[in-house]
This record gives structure tokens, C-alpha cells and sequence, in this order.
């Protein structure tokens, strides 16, 4: 049984150690920063298992833990092939007879990218001390792998308990990640069909709304799969000491409203019919006219403002100098008219920042009734108006009675982000996510995205998330833009996103020290995103009850008796 008593992270050598050792260094691996060694052990030396060896410290009396993560392995010596050619017999057994007894003949040669020992207050350090050969590797143990992997503890104020590593048995080794690097420098979870993603993005939305934590969050759910959220409330995992309780806020598509004035030039393109080119110049016309009335406030025009002001911009003088108006604006002002009949756009109601965040507060916007095109002008307005209310507040150029004030970090949440920020299409959130995935950090609005196709999603967008969830992704495609977009996951574990199933993610980036493999824990409230059972569906309908109703549907009804008569005369 192997055991350490190795529980810091820069260590002195003590003779009562008694590390797990499971190989000898054979030399430098193929790179500068990698080393081989040799082992007998199959069971242990896994892709991503954590080793080290020591090393004394220059001018120092200190032993180094030099940690590295193993990321290639190969069979380098075993029993002849001829002896496990015929499966009728017993390789031990041929083994014993030529005086090969040995129990573990086979010899494996395993290549390890050095990540370095940990300094408490700069990370990681590489200290470029390469081993020598004969020199011994060791498993790191378990405590030691606690502290040095999460940068925060679990329970901690700002840690997010996630899984487990995936390679430690019974959950080991918690997970822990560092909220603060999550919420300010933007992640993203990438993730084939029924890999977990939303189950995992729910379990990270538990974590914000712990005690511990008490974020403010807004979901984008275009499916309408984060309702059970709503368990959140008066559940008992959730409680504080001090009488808190998270809030959830489910608003429907009848609950959405955006003010008119609220959108932008591009916003309303979008979301008119097909428009000719001097149409557009006349309305981008007006939309100039209607900002010069936007001089030390917010100026809040409504539809008819913009009719007026097309109406104006469309109008020229005759060769008598009376005024002329040219035939544009009526066939704008229709299209107009049809999108202030729209429920989600109105002259007055608005949801504000101050209705959408709160600490403590999770909103969920659900959109999965509302067209492709209105649902990328409601994020669009919705992200930019939380990002002005943000640098307002900061700047104090608002108060505390306005509806934009926002005097706390926000978090925002978007699902089915490729949809919002496609790769090689056009679309209103793509310019506003770029600007608040670039300069959001400064002002505290932090952004997460999820996707099924990181191929499809945009590249820029994509490279400032700097924290990563990578799970099973089977598209080479998909897989080849994550090596160019996703640049803290090793190449070693990229190799593993086929192999990953469902629950289990590489996690990289800010929010922790190393990527590492992660095993998603169990969600405390029930995930909404479960595939349809379409056989158990299909069985419901020849259900007792249902075939008895379906047979009197399906039955002709019966044909009124015509009465007897007489010479015309009912005899009845």
C-alpha cells in the first residue's frame, strides 16, 4: 500500500517520507520539458495522473516537488508475441516454463510534461531542474493534489465545487474552482450533444447561488431547459447562517419586454423585412437626427418619434422649394408600424438591469418561443444595456434611483452561444459580446458561453474566454478549432475529448492551477435538458385510457332517425 506524508507544497526531504514511488527516470523526453521513465505499474500510470520527482533546490537546503502530469505511455518490453498467438494457452504459463517467472513482465515507458513545483503566491514555477536518470518518480498523493490544483478551497468564500478528479477514486480530490477568475476573465463550455454541457452549466449556477458565493446571474435559455432552477428556492443545501436564500426569477417569453429607444440602428434592421438600399440610408438617417436630441441624458424616443424622423429624412424640396416626400419613407413607415405590434418591443415597459441582477438572484430568460432574429436583438439589447448600467455606476454617472444602476459584478450566461456569435455569419450580439469579452473585466461583467459546435462559434469571441470546460467532442472539426482557440488545455488531454463520457470535462484556464480531468458532481435541483424518451411516449399512446378515448374519437357519429310519416305528416 502505497502512502505519503507529503501534505505542503514546497517541502523539505524527511526520512520518515514514504511516497509512493512507481518508476525510474530513463531521460529527457522529446522536448525540453518532458522526461521518460520506466515502470512496471499499468494500473497507475493513467493519461493525465499527476507524478513528481524530487530535486534539491539551487544554494538551498529545500527537496522540490516537481510536479508533472503523464501524457503518453507505450509498451517498451514484454513476453514474446509468439507466446499470446495461441489463446488456448496460458502466457504465464509458457513464461514459467523457460524460467521467465517474473509477475509483471511487462515494462512500460512513460512520458511526462513537467508542470513545476507550486509557489502559494505566484503559481506554478518551472524551475527548468530536468531529473537525472535513476532517478525516482512518485504518485502525488491526494492532499498535496488538493491544495496545489484548486486555487480556492472548497467551501471557501469565491471556490465553486464542481466534481472530483475523474482519475482519484470516491471523489478524492475535490474540484474546486476560483469564482472570481471564472465571472471576471469569461469561460466557455464546449460540448457535443448529450455530453452533459447544460448539466454541467447547472451545476455551476448551484455553486454561484451558495451562500459562499451569492451571485448575481442572467441565463440566455433559448430551450427553456434551466426552469428547474426555480428548486433553488427554500431548498436546505442552500441556506446561510444568516437567513439567506437564493432568488429565481423565470421570466417567459410574456414576460419580455424591451423598450424601443433601447435599440440601435442595426437592432431595428434586423428585425424589419427585406429593405432596399436607400431604405436603409433613410432610416440610418434618422436614427442620426433622433440621437442629437440624446445631449446630457438618455433620450427615450418611441415609434412614432422614428416615423416622424424618417418622415423628415426622406423629405427634400421641389424646384419651387415646397417640401417633397419622397416614397420611401410610407413604405418604411409600414414595416415600422408591424414591428411596434411586436409583444417583445414596447414604447414604455422595459426589463432594466435592476429587475435582471441582484446578488443572491438568478434570472432565467426563456426564448425558446421567440424567432432566431428577435431573440439576437433581445440579447443584443439586454447585454448592452448591462454593460452601459455597469460602467455608469462605475464611473458615477448614474444614482441609485436610476433603473440601469448596478453597483455589483454581474454574471451572464448564454446558451447555444453559437447561435449569438457565429463563426462566418452576420448577427447583432457577435460586435457587443466582443466588446465585453475585451474590456468587461475592467467593469465587472463577466460572461460564460456554452455550445455544441465550438467550430461554428466565433474565434474571437471564443479566444477571450480564459477558462475552458472541454468535453466529449467527436466533430474533427469542432476538435481541430479547439486547438488554435482553447490554448491552456495541454494537447495531451485534447487527445481525450472522444473518449470522455457523459459528466466528465477537462477543465482549464484561469480557474485553476493545471488543467485537470474532472468527474461533474451530482446537481442538487433537477436538470431540465433530458432527451425526450420517445419509445415511452410512443407506449403512453395505446395506454387503456387513451385507446378507449381515441376509439369513441375515431367512431362516426351516429345518424339522427328520420321520423315515420304519412302523406308528409308525422304519424310520431
Amino acid at each position: 500500500m502505497c502512502s505519503s506524508t507529503v501534505t505542503v507544497k514546497v517541502v523539505k526531504a524527511s526520512a520518515n517520507a514514504q511516497p509512493c514511488v512507481i518508476g525510474t527516470v530513463k531521460g529527457p523526453g522529446e522536448n525540453g520539458n518532458q522526461y521518460v521513465f520506466i515502470t512496471a505499474n499499468n494500473r497507475q500510470v493513467k493519461i493525465g495522473e499527476f507524478v513528481y520527482y524530487q530535486v534539491a533546490e539551487p544554494g538551498g537546503e529545500k527537496a522540490l516537488q516537481i510536479l508533472g502530469k503523464i501524457s503518453d505511455r507505450r509498451l517498451s518490453d514484454h513476453l514474446p508475441d509468439r507466446i499470446f498467438a495461441d489463446t488456448e494457452i496460458s502466457p504465464e504459463t509458457i513464461a514459467a516454463l523457460i524460467g521467465f517467472s517474473h509477475p509483471n513482465p511487462e515494462i512500460y515507458e512513460v512520458t511526462v510534461d513537467v508542470i513545476g513545483y507550486f509557489h502559494p503566491a505566484l503559481g506554478f514555477i518551472n524551475p527548468r531542474l530536468t531529473p537525472d536518470p535513476g532517478a525516482k518518480v512518485c504518485i502525488t498523493d491526494d492532499q498535496t493534489l488538493l491544495q496545489v490544483v484548486n486555487k480556492k478551497q472548497p467551501g471557501e468564500v469565491g471556490s465553486a465545487q464542481v466534481g472530483s478528479l475523474l482519475l482519484r477514486p470516491d471523489g478524492a480530490v475535490p474540484v474546486a474552482l476560483d469564482v472570481k477568475e471564472l465571472v471576471s476573465t469569461h469561460m466557455a463550455i464546449l460540448a457535443g450533444t448529450g455530453s452533459g454541457k447544460s448539466y454541467t452549466a447547472g451545476v455551476l449556477i448551484e455553486e454561484f447561488l451558495q451562500p459562499y458565493n451569492r451571485a448575481a446571474v442572467l441565463i440566455f435559455d433559448p430551450h427553456g431547459e434551466y426552469g428547474t432552477l426555480a428548486e433553488l428556492r427554500g431548498h436546505p443545501d442552500f441556506r446561510g447562517d444568516d437567513g439567506y436564500a437564493p432568488v429565481v426569477k423565470i421570466l417567459t417569453p410574456d414576460d419580455i419586454t424591451i423598450r424601443i429607444s433601447s435599440l440601435d440602428y442595426h437592432d431595428i434592421l434586423t428585425l424589419l423585412p427585406e429593405m432596399s438600399d436607400r431604405q436603409q440610408s433613410i432610416l440610418s438617417k434618422a436614427f442620426r437626427k433622433l440621437k442629437k436630441h440624446n445631449r446630457g441624458g438618455e433620450y427615450r424616443w418611441n415609434m412614432d418619434d422614428l416615423i416622424a424622423s424618417v418622415y423628415e429624412s426622406d423629405t427634400s424640396e421641389d424646384e419651387e422649394g415646397a417640401p417633397k416626400i419622397g416614397s420611401s419613407a410610407p413604405a418604411i413607415e409600414w414595416k415600422l408600424e408591424r414591428l411596434a405590434n411586436s409583444q417583445y418591443f414596447h414604447q414604455t415597459h422595459h426589463l432594466a438591469p435592476k429587475d435582471l441582477f441582484e446578488p443572491g438572484q438568478v434570472t432565467v430568460l426563456q426564448m425558446n418561443e421567440i424567432s432566431q432574429d428577435e431573440q439576437q436583438v433581445i440579447c443584443a439589447a439586454v447585454l448592452r444595456q448591462s454593460y452601459l448600467a455597469r460602467i455608469n455606476t462605475e464611473k458615477d454617472k448614474i444614482g441609485e434611483e436610476d433603473e440601469n444602476y448596478l453597483p455589483y459584478p454581474v454574471f451572464t450566461l448564454i446558451e447555444e452561444a453559437h447561435r449569438f456569435a457565429p463563426a462566418k455569419e452576420p448577427s447583432r450580439c457577435k460586435a457587443v459580446l466582443r466588446t465585453i469579452l475585451s474590456e468587461g473585466r475592467k467593469f465587472g461583467l463577466g460572461v460564460g458561453l456554452i455550445t455544441q459546435r465550438p467550430g461554428k462559434l466565433d474565434s474571437d469571441v471564443l479566444s477571450q474566454c480564459m477558462s475552458q470546460f472541454l468535453m466529449r467532442i467527436v466533430n474533427p472539426v469542432d476538435q481541430e478549432s479547439l486547438k488554435y482557440g482553447v490554448e491552456a488545455a495541454g494537447r495531451d488531454l485534447l487527445k481525450e475529448l472522444p473518449a470522455l463520457t457523459k459528466g466528465q470535462v477537462i477543465i482549464s484556464g484561469a480557474c485553476v492551477n493545471t488543467p485537470v480531468l474532472c468527474q461533474v458532481r451530482k446537481r442538487l435541483t433537477q436538470h431540465g435538458g433530458e432527451t425526450l424518451n420517445a419509445p415511452t411516449e410512443w407506449q403512453k399512446y395505446f395506454q387503456t385510457h387513451r385507446v378507449r378515448s381515441q376509439t369513441i374519437d375515431r367512431s362516426p357519429v351516429a345518424a339522427k332517425v328520420k321520423a315515420k310519416t304519412f302523406r308528409g305528416v308525422s304519424i310520431e
